[in-house]
């Protein structure tokens, strides 16, 4: 059965199902949780967060070079909001990263802060490409055009659907090419302060040495996270286990449409190691570390939002944050040199 679109109706139905068996297969095999791994992964993942917030740091630090800007600040912005990412979907937790990034830097600016976020995409796409390829040829991973085969609706729409695909993304690129040509007419500021939050780039040496090699030790405790989440909950650890799974990681964050990914997650791990371990661990990995990973970052931010910002829920971030960004446009606006 299909809708007007084409979708078979019946694919949520699956990746509904397919969710919900991993979930069950999660609770049942709970006493088989080895809990000593399971603390190394989480307490690696923490470090990993922490070396991601101080590349940011770096990268903030370049664009307001003559600013106070306190690190601790900036870390907690972005556990706060890497934890509120994995509770709501398409990525609303980095509106919480753009408001407290902003209010921790004097005299600064959300079109600068927000464009700083480009810079951390840099090393993410360098290192993804490596990790996507070695995942493509292992002979597990499935490929692109068999998306649309597997149980999540977002990834089976998608594959199922590419002149609908192609089409979105054409009228993405478009939108963006307009978007640019008003506002570089019309606000040659905006386009000053965007530019000043990508500073670091134009330092090489400086990027390199402050931005790249940070995530990428960033990235390492990262693999270890995972190796022993791997190990955690009995699937094994291991480079090439690891890079899947990192693999995985990578596919999910291309459709951001559930929280953390979860549904894509699960299908994708199924996929990839149904013929190298028993179907129920496997399904107890997919959802065992996805729940263990959620739990803890949220823990993490709200530890974070409470001690350093003395805010006590995600709510009052956003409810400041409307208030702040009401609060600039009322503000009387200075011209800006432009470079």
């Amino acid at each position: 059965m299909h809708d007007t679109a084409g979708v078979p109706i019946a694919s949520l139905g699956d990746s509904l199902r397919s969710f919900s068996d991993a979930v069950s297969s999660f609770f049942d095999s709970v006493g088989a949780i080895h809990w000593g791994p399971l603390l190394l992964g989480l307490t690696c993942f923490g470090i990993y967060l922490t070396l991601r917030s101080r590349a940011y740091f770096h990268v903030l630090r370049a664009a307001y070079p003559t600013e106070h800007i306190q690190w601790r600040n900036i870390w907690a912005a972005y556990v706060a909001a890497y934890g509120f990412n994995n509770v709501v979907p398409a990525r609303g937790g980095d509106v919480i990263k753009l408001f407290l990034s902003k209010i921790s830097i004097p005299n600064s600016s959300y079109a600068t802060v927000a464009s700083a976020f480009l810079v951390e995409g840099v090393f993410d796409l360098s290192i993804g490409v490596c990790v996507l390829a070695f995942a493509f040829t292992q002979g597990v991973f499935p490929k692109p055009p068999d998306f649309s085969e597997i149980n999540a609706f977002d990834l089976q729409f998608f594959a199922s659907n590419p002149r609908f695909t192609l089409f979105l993304i054409t009228v993405l690129g478009v939108l963006t090419l307009v978007g640019v040509a008003v506002l570089s007419r019309r606000v040659k500021a905006f386009w000053a302060r965007m530019r000043q939050g990508v500073t670091i780039l134009f330092d090489r040496r400086r990027y390199l040495r402050e931005v790249w090699l940070v995530q990428f030790a960033g990235w390492i405790f990262r693999f270890a996270a995972f190796w022993f989440l791997l190990d955690a909950f009995n699937i094994g650890g291991s480079v090439e286990n690891v890079l899947l799974v990192l693999g995985v990681n990578a596919v999910a964050a291309v459709v951001p449409f559930t929280p953390g990914g979860a549904g894509v997650q699960q299908a994708l791990l199924v996929q990839v190691f149904g013929t190298t371990a028993a179907a129920a661990t496997v399904a107890s990995y997919s959802v065992g570390q996805q729940v263990a990973i959620a739990v803890f970052s949220v823990a993490m931010g709200f530890a974070a939002l409470a001690i350093v910002f003395r805010i006590t829920s995600f709510k009052e971030v956003i409810r400041r944050g409307k208030a702040d960004r009401a609060a600039e446009k009322e503000r009387p606006r200075t011209e800006e040199p432009v470079a």
